[in-house]
């Protein structure tokens, strides 16, 4: 698995305050919730493959919560 890179993500407090409401109902860290938006947003958009043989699945367990 490629390591992890961090980086800074700014946003409104009403939007963190979303985010952290949807990752609690959810079960999820608000950094696994974000990591599992994207993730869906980028398979959507094609840009991502779907989780398979040739892509593993996130740790968080995520592709099987579609």
């Amino acid at each position: 698995m490629p390591a992890r890179r961090p980086f800074l993500l700014r946003t409104e407090p009403e939007v963190l305050a979303a985010l952290q409401r949807w990752a609690a109902d959810e079960l999820r860290s608000v950094n696994g919730q974000i990591e599992f938006v994207l993730r869906r947003a980028l398979r959507q958009a094609g840009r991502l493959p779907p989780p398979g043989k040739d892509s593993p699945a996130p740790p968080d367990g995520s592709a099987s919560k579609s």
